[in-house]
Formats: C-alpha cells, structure tokens, sequence
C-alpha cells in the first residue's frame, strides 16, 4: 500500500499517467514539431498558483487543465515541461524542444517576433488591492491614492507602474518597495487582509484568486490599461495555432474554461475561524468513528476529531473547490489507490478508515526523515493538507538555507512558505514547484490548537 501512496503523492512524474511528463530537464530533446509526431503534444508551462501546481499528489491549474484537456481531445500524449520564466519558455520554444506554450504570454510588440499568440485568451490590469470599509473600497479612482501608502515589490512591474502613476498626478503617493525576497504578492495581499499594510498592488486575476481566500479584500479599482495574453506556439506554426484556435471555440472547451474560471477565481475557499463550542462534553456525533480508528496509528482520537474539523467541519457530504471529498476530503484518486470507491467517500466512516490508512503510510514515509515521533506529527499533518512532495521540498530547503529540517515551527514551516516565493520554488532543491504555504502553516497550526483545547475540555 505505501507504494500506491507513493505513486499517488511522491510528484508529477509518479502521480501522473504514463500519457504525461512533467520533468523540469529543459536538456536537448527530439525537435520534432507535433505536425510530425502526431500521438505527442510537447508543451511547457510555469508553476504558479494559476498555472500549474501539485496538491495533496494530483496536478492542477487553469492552464494545465485546459491543455490536458486538448491532449485528450487530439488522442495525444501529454509531454509536459516546466519553464522558470515566461523568457525561458520562449527560448523552448524558439529551440523546437516543445510545440506550445501553455501559460499567459503577454500579447506585445517584444514577445510577438517570438511567438504567434493562440488559444485562450486573457485580459488582466493591475488594481488596487484594499479592505472593505464598511462593504465599500476607500480608494475608487487613482486621483485619491495622492497621500495614501501603497506597498509593491522593488523592481516589480508593479513598482513601475506605481512611478509613473504618481509621476502622472505630480507626486503625493507615498510608495513602499517591499524586499521580494523575503515578502511575495501573495504576501502582501495577506498583509492587507491582516490589517498590517493598508493596500498594495497586483494583476487582476492573481487578486481575483486571493479574494476567494480573502472575501473582505475590494479589488475593483484598476490602476493600469488591460494587458492582452494567450498562450503561445512558435511563429511559422499557424497549422497547429489554427487547430488549437478551432477547438477552444467548441462547445465543450468553452464549458470547461468557464468551469476553470469559475473554481479557480470566483469559488470562496475561505474557511471561518468561529470558535469551537466544546461545552457539551462531546465534540461531534462521529467521535465513536474517530474513536475506533485513531488507534490503529497511534493517534489520540481527539485529534481525528480536530483534523476533520478543519477538513469539513464535520459536514459527510462537504466537497472542496478541488475535488476532495467527505468528512476527511479525500482526493478520488487517493480513494482509488486505496481500492475504495469514490462514491463510498461521503461514508463518514469510510472516509476516516481511508484517512487512517493514508496518515499511516505518511507516517512511515517520514519516519527517516524526522525520527521525533512527536515533532514528525505535524510533518504528516501538514503532508496530509498539501502532498507529501511539497513537504519534501521543505526539508530540502530547510536544510539548505540553515534551518532545522527535522523541525516543523519556525524551521520547515518556514520553508514551505518559501515555496510560494519563485526564487526558491525555481530552487535547484526543489522539486515540484509551487505550493500554497500559508494554508499549510495555518492547517497545522489550526489543528495543533483545536486539539490542545479539546484535551482540556472533552475526556479521552
């Protein structure tokens, strides 16, 4: 069984079926163009949290989606690659080692000598990201940010844009240059969320992503003219930019995108922090499941209780916005590695029985890696929330960059929140890319101190 776990939750290239490469070697390959190698679609994506990541094993992302999407439509293997930069995924394809760019390449006068623009198509500007006052934005027009502090990242297009803006209006907008390598956008749009910075600076669709995280962010005020981008195929290749531009426009494709736009930016994935009621002397009316399972991996069944609270606020039919289903959101195809049906994981029994099985062969799999079985605990946890391949990733960035890898706060937690940053998910040390961090951090932190008050207050 811990070989399906690892199939399921090592990586790309053992998570996904053998129709699929997701090797970050940008090594000489076959130049072969897709017009000459019918049954193979060799394409090239970045990691980002729009584009392509891995969570809990499985790959997602609006742009792999869609292009895996058109594999399958062709009858055609997907050979999947990951660029570090936009420039690096042009130079792939300038060389022939990939037929297309799935990702947003911008549509300007510099990238259009190197690509012929296809496919999917986006419009995105810069805005204001701020907090609500009062279910309203403060700022609604850039005339009103003249004595307001806006925080960017140094040397961002964001900071540019902010320049000349407040060159445009005669000056007055107090600008803060962020360091980028120790705070990200996505940071920053926590930080205004939090209240510790008033607004900063971000593309439209990164900002429609993080409100669905964060639903008390306005980020209706734009600060830029539209950016056009599409995805990309080398120029020359008008036969395969013809056929990607017929099948977007079927019906099928159509539906999906709208699908795609609407899990990834519109669908709430905030999760409440209403404290618990733990007066009742019981904590839910599947403690007997949590009771008769915790055991066989030596856990306290208190906190089962804790990790399904946070999964699905003991709701048996909850189903998250990527598809993890049940009281302990199961992914399906974690359910099949454990030869148990999707449609049995709204069971709440069954869903937990899985979900011992899965903590189990995690535990196993980190054992050398953090021998403390108590330290380890938060290392399966915060596996079990995001994959086991971004926890790996962790340890090795952990150790490189001088902190305790077999130390989850303040060391390895740290590093997983580096994975957010490209600089250290493009890491040479890091293998599968980018992940979420900060849910990571907050999901073990959120279980850890559910469970400490439930040993307080509800007897074993």
């Amino acid at each position: 069984m811990l070989k399906n776990l690892i199939h399921l939750a090592i990586g790309s290239a053992l998570v996904l079926t053998s129709a699929v490469s997701c090797g970050r070697n940008n090594g000489d390959q076959n130049t072969q163009t897709s017009s000459q190698n019918n049954d193979t679609l060799r394409v090239v994506t970045l990691s980002g949290p729009t584009s392509y990541f891995l969570y809990r094993g499985e790959p997602m992302g609006y742009d792999y989606v869609l292009v895996d999407s058109l594999a399958h439509k062709k009858g055609m293997v997907l050979d999947l690659k990951v660029a570090k930069t936009v420039s690096a995924a042009v130079a792939m394809l300038d060389s022939g080692k990939v037929d297309l760019i799935a990702y947003n390449v911008p549509i300007t006068e510099h990238y259009l000598k190197y690509v012929l623009p296809c496919g999917p198509e986006t419009f995105t500007t810069q805005v204001l990201v701020q907090p609500k006052v009062q279910g309203e934005a403060s700022v609604t027009d850039v005339t009103q940010l003249v004595g307001k502090d806006v925080y960017v990242e140094n040397d961002s297009k964001y900071l540019r844009r902010m320049e000349n803006l407040n060159d445009e209006l005669g000056g007055g907008i107090n600008i803060h240059q962020v360091d980028a390598d120790t705070l990200i956008t996505e940071d920053l749009i926590r930080l205004v969320n939090e209240g510790k910075i008033p607004m900063t600076v971000v593309d439209s669709d990164i900002a429609k992503l993080n409100r669905t995280y964060y639903p008390g962010l306005d980020i209706s005020t734009e600060v830029s003219f539209p950016q056009r981008a599409s995805w990309a195929v080398a120029p020359g290749n008008e036969a395969l930019a013809q056929e990607i531009n017929q099948w977007f426009s079927e019906r099928e494709p159509q539906e999906l995108n709208a699908e795609l736009l609407k899990q990834y930016f519109e669908q709430t994935k905030y999760n409440s922090n209403v404290a618990f009621d733990f007066s009742k002397g019981f904590i839910s009316k599947y403690d007997h499941i949590f009771k008769k399972y915790a055991p066989n991996i030596g856990w306290d069944w208190r906190l089962m209780a804790a990790q399904a609270y946070q999964e699905s606020r003991f709701r048996p039919n909850a189903r998250s916005w990527v598809g993890a289903r049940g009281l302990m959101q199961i992914m399906p195809a974690t359910a099949r590695g454990y030869r148990t049906p999707v449609s049995q994981l709204n069971n709440p029994e069954t869903s937990v029985k899985v979900a011992t099985r899965l903590l189990d062969d995690l535990d196993g799999y980190l054992t050398e890696y953090v021998p403390n079985d108590s330290e380890r605990l938060k290392f399966v946890i915060a596996a079990y929330n995001v994959g086991i391949a971004h926890v790996y990733d962790a340890i090795r960035l952990a150790k490189k960059y001088g902190l305790d890898p077999q130390v989850w706060e303040g060391n390895v937690s740290k590093a997983i929140l580096m994975k957010m940053n490209p600089k250290y998910y493009n890491d040479p040390v890091v293998k599968y890319g980018y992940c979420r961090g900060t849910e990571t951090v907050a999901y073990v932190d959120k279980i850890t101190k559910f469970y400490e008050q439930a040993r307080r207050q509800i007897s074993a």
